[in-house]
């Protein structure tokens, strides 16, 4: 593995001088975070199912929530469209995913999840809850609901984010 962000309890002051500090800058910190965690657990779902993070992620949205377009998928996850159309063709040339036109729509095709994928994905997801359990056993049950608590404010502050970006445009 690459080396870690250092660790601190808070964020030290900014330099003032502009300069871009990564272990002090919170999407390079969570991304760094994000991928390290979903690598982990990868790697065993990986190994078992021959599965990619991105199919993993397009599997686990339809087990949760079938029906969905390719696009919705990709909003849901916030992954390339590319990347998502890739791992949906990938998931239905091995059988474990379903394309059908929309009966509302016929312009519109939703997936799903075929027989093979629910049970590949009810595998995955029993993996995923043990690996979550080791990983948040670390933490006592008030630093537990403060990570939630934090992690919602942050999902809460997307909407922030996108107003940033586009005042930067």
């Amino acid at each position: 593995m690459g080396e870690r962000p250092a660790r601190h309890e808070a964020m030290r002051p900014a330099t003032g001088n502009g300069e871009l500090v990564l272990d002090q800058f919170l999407p390079y910190r969570l991304s760094v975070l994000s991928n390290r965690i979903s690598n982990a657990i990868a790697r065993e779902y990986s190994r078992r199912f021959a599965l990619s993070v991105t199919e993993w992620r397009v599997m686990a949205v339809l087990g949760h929530a079938p029906n969905l377009s390719a696009g919705e998928v990709a909003r849901r996850t916030a992954m390339d469209k590319v990347a998502v159309s890739r791992a949906v063709a990938s998931l239905i040339a091995s059988g474990r995913l379903l394309r059908r036109l929309d009966a509302g729509d016929r312009r519109r095709s939703v997936l799903r999840l075929s027989k093979a994928g629910d049970a590949i994905h009810d595998q995955i997801a029993q993996l995923a809850l043990g690996f979550e359990r080791q990983l948040l056993g670390e933490l006592d049950t008030a630093e537990r609901s403060r990570l939630f608590r934090l992690l919602d404010r942050l999902d809460e502050l997307e909407l922030r984010a996108e107003a940033v970006a586009a005042e930067a445009d």
